[in-house]
């Protein structure tokens, strides 16, 4: 069972996160300070670890970075109420994997953390391909196929189904797709994202194949085979 360690001043907060991570197979440990929280951290090798921004003790700013420093990798998911891009900027560059933004929805939550433990999985040596039924990635080429056929796909059409790709069978949100393809100066309030993912189905979901890319009414997409 992948191990957490919830790093939060706000016991109400805490134990949510707590609970939610929980719900999706996750054991969860709570630390209420910054400087318990880099403490465990160190210590007790958690697969990850999300981190509140303003804390007690140590701020979280210096809790990942001070993590980075001692060349600990365990993705960290930053929440915080700041939500202005400079923070995010400062989170992240920090050594922040992830920011959340409080209030958040607690399924949310759970995907982010979802997310990071599969980006953070170690590949197998020599692996250079991403799979999904009849759909291929090659990472080294930057080349795709469907059913062995070769699909042309501009660069950022490429991040956009790698990034599906790597997260099929679970709903990525808009906002998921625009930090992790675009970065964070991308504005969500355009059609960019439609645009992107109407283009990149029409060329991987061609006629006489099975659609891949769905849409999850109110939540975002998913790439997975039709049930």
């Amino acid at each position: 069972m992948p191990r957490a360690l919830v790093i939060e001043d706000d016991e109400v907060t805490a134990r949510d996160i707590v609970a939610e991570l929980g719900a999706h197979g996750l054991q969860a440990d709570w630390v209420a300070n910054g400087r318990d929280g880099l403490a465990r951290a160190l210590a007790d090798g958690y697969d990850i670890i999300t981190l509140d921004r303003m804390l007690p003790g140590m701020d979280g700013i210096d809790v990942v970075s001070e993590l980075r420093k001692r060349s600990v990798e365990t993705p960290v998911l930053m929440i915080s109420a700041l939500s202005d891009v400079d923070e995010r900027v400062r989170g992240l560059r920090a050594g922040g994997d992830d920011y959340l933004t409080k209030p958040f929805a607690p399924d949310e939550l759970a995907a982010r953390a979802e997310v990071l433990l599969r980006r953070h999985r170690r590949p197998e040596a020599g692996e250079t391909r991403i799979r999904v039924e009849d759909l291929e990635l090659d990472l080294v080429k930057h080349n795709a196929l469907r059913n062995g056929q070769p699909l042309t796909l501009l660069p950022t059409e490429f991040r956009l189904l790698e990034f599906l790709m790597r997260n099929a069978g679970q709903v990525v949100t808009r906002q998921m797709i625009f930090e992790h393809v675009w970065g964070f100066h991308f504005d969500p309030g355009t059609n960019v994202i439609d645009v992107h993912i109407g283009r990149l189905r029409r060329k991987i979901d061609g006629a006489g194949q099975v659609p891949l890319i769905r849409t999850v009414r109110g939540s975002g997409y998913v790439l997975a085979p039709a049930d």
